[in-house]
């Protein structure tokens, strides 16, 4: 059965200027209530400024017992992965081995390079600082000496160190790739244990899939062992217009830019829960395991309204 995850609103509650942390853990809690099998929380310094994601979700498994607790998506590249190496593994004690690493390399628009410049990482960069900086992570996870780089070249340098604590899975936490061009699915199958995209279409997600788990295949990987995930938006109401309004209003608020520009770069839904009940089952028929789903509106509502379709599949 796919499993339904949940996207806490980190970054609405600080542009509404409510940067209270309490109601956001209590959403936490009513999620996992309703049955959610994951927490998720978004990533931005300051082109979209939120709470620190890792912060908040050691919070958030203090708050719960069953949910895993995932990252959508974490940029790598502004951490050192060193320091992030610590952190993740910190976070997977506190939770008992419920981390989910959703990893991205960020969109090329202006705000974002301008937070790269902030952090002084070079936005150009971005991908290579991603494959090493995991990489270097895993070994740091292992809880062995850790020499790096184990070439000649290398973004970090490392001297027979050890990091404790390890995390509480062994090697670390899942790492999913967000990204929806040929190269992030190559990358998704090659190197990691999941592929997160917010673009892919239902009609066209199992050919995709299909590049991951041949990528997989051709690094001897066994691809049976990585996730079908997808992230999605979603605006639900009885009355489907007012639901188009309410999440060309989100998205509007959200990115700065009109609507359908982001509409047509991340798949996003309005209309009546019946209508929402096929487009995510069609999702689910296409192959994705774990569906992430990132509400625009009444929060409480949307969790009550997703978990009765959820229930009303089976799932």
């Amino acid at each position: 059965m796919p499993r339904l995850g949940y996207l806490l609103p980190t970054r609405e509650r600080v542009m509404e200027g409510r940067d209270e942390t309490g109601p956001l853990l209590a959403l936490a809690e009513r999620a996992e209530s309703l049955g959610y099998d994951s927490l998720w929380a978004g990533d931005s310094l300051l082109a979209r400024p939120r709470h620190d994601p890792l912060t908040l979700l050691a919070a958030v498994a203090a708050r719960t017992r069953r949910a895993e607790l995932g990252t959508a998506v974490l940029l790598p590249a502004l951490r050192n992965p060193v320091v992030l190496a610590q952190q993740v593994a910190t976070l997977d004690r506190i939770s008992e081995g419920r981390v989910i690493l959703g990893v991205g390399i960020a969109p090329d628009v202006p705000n974002v390079r301008a937070e790269f410049e902030a952090a002084g990482v070079p936005f150009d960069k971005r991908v290579g600082r991603l494959v090493e900086g995991m990489a270097l992570c895993r070994a740091l996870w292992s809880g062995k000496p850790v020499t790096w780089p184990k070439g000649k070249e290398g973004r970090w340098t490392v001297k027979e160190s050890v990091l404790g604590p390890t995390p509480h899975r062994p090697g670390g936490p899942p790492i999913w790739v967000a990204g929806a061009v040929t190269a992030a699915r190559e990358r998704a199958g090659r190197l990691f244990d999941g592929w997160f995209p917010s673009s892919a279409l239902p009609e066209n997600y199992a050919k995709e899939w299909a590049e991951v788990v041949a990528a997989a295949k051709a690094a001897s990987r066994d691809p049976s062992t990585l996730t079908a995930a997808m992230y999605v938006t979603l605006s639900i109401d009885d009355d489907a217009r007012q639901a188009e309004e309410t999440l060309n209003t989100f998205l509007r608020g959200y990115y700065g830019v009109e609507p359908m520009q982001t509409r047509r770069l991340q798949r996003s839904f309005a209309g009546t829960p019946e209508a929402a009940a096929a487009w995510m089952k069609s999702y689910v028929d296409a192959g994705v395991t774990h569906l992430v789903l990132r509400f625009a509106g009444d929060h409480e509502r949307h969790l009550e309204t997703a978990a009765r379709i959820r229930r009303g599949f089976g799932w």
